[in-house]
């Protein structure tokens, strides 16, 4: 059996070594010790020869600097986001870690709780070298159908914007706006988030696909959404900082927004959703933001 290596023992890290271990040798770290199946040290992980990176977006370049030493690895990314201090994607954050020949990202609507059941599910595995994709599309058990695509970009353009529209979704629902309102929101979010990738040289199909469209319509429309969690929250007039602290789990949507508010500032982008998103956790109330979005 391949040995395959997971770094990050949250929620999704856990459940992929989960559903990996149908037909891969699994092994485990993470910055704490945690009292699991083959845990073992990150030195120990690192020499094995593929990798799957489950760190959040806003702590992978700190963890890269700090800890990653490459030796041929193969890699499979796994978070989804952009970086909020930078306004980097994950694939421009690994490019000074990893050549893209042996890096891939993950992408596809994925909810951990239900990974962790065995429920089905499809994903696509992303990456300029197509060996590679098929190589880590192989690895994923029974009860996942696996793609692969050459389309990174698309990839972490869709797998970080719609985490945003997933907290406005949650605001949407937590204010009672109607079947109608969400449905709206989605597919313009939908919209959004490809106008947004169109601009990297994404391509236009990965928005209707797993990445884009699947991946979209699960997180804004659940409560198991963390990014849809923190939208009910802001809908209940808490802060950004309260509900960050009743989550206790990181929410990538929040460090997206900020993310997507100077890129659009910086390159005079029309993202409105993104906009008034960003507005809300800046503590503008819902409903004058719900006017300004409507207004224009």
């Amino acid at each position: 059996m391949t040995k395959v290596g997971i770094i990050g023992a949250g929620k999704w890290g856990t459940a992929l070594a989960f559903a990996l271990s149908e037909k891969c040798e699994v092994y485990i770290t993470s910055r704490t010790p945690r009292d699991m199946k083959n845990f073992v040290s990150l030195e120990e992980i690192l020499k094995l020869e593929y990798l799957v990176i489950a760190i959040p977006a806003q702590q992978v370049s700190s963890w890269l600097e700090d800890n990653f030493k490459y030796n041929n690895q193969k890699i499979l990314v796994a978070a989804k986001g952009i970086e909020a201090t930078t306004g980097k994607f994950l694939n421009e954050i690994y490019e000074k870690y990893v050549p893209d020949a042996n890096i891939a990202f993950l992408s596809g609507p994925s909810f951990a709780t239900e990974v962790m059941k065995s429920l089905p599910t499809a994903l696509v595995v992303n990456s300029t070298n197509e060996k590679l994709s098929k190589e880590f599309a192989s690895f994923f058990p029974s009860f996942i159908k696996t793609y692969t695509s050459t389309d990174v970009v698309g990839a972490e353009v869709a797998g970080a914007y719609k985490n945003v529209i997933a907290i406005a979704a949650g605001i949407c629902e937590g204010l009672g706006l109607g079947k109608n309102a969400a449905a709206s929101l989605i597919s313009r979010g939908l919209v959004e988030m490809q106008r947004f990738g169109l601009v990297y040289g994404a391509k236009e199909e990965s928005f209707v696909g797993l990445s884009g469209a699947g991946d979209l319509f699960l997180t804004a429309s659940s409560s198991m959404s963390r990014n849809f969690r923190v939208g009910l929250g802001i809908a209940q007039g808490k802060s950004k900082e309260e509900i960050l602290k009743e989550l206790g789990e990181v929410a990538e949507g929040v460090g997206t927004a900020y993310a997507l508010y100077e890129i659009a500032k910086k390159k005079e982008l029309y993202l409105p959703i993104a906009r008034e998103v960003y507005n809300m956790l800046e503590g503008l109330d819902p409903h004058v933001s719900l006017s300004n979005f409507l207004a224009n």
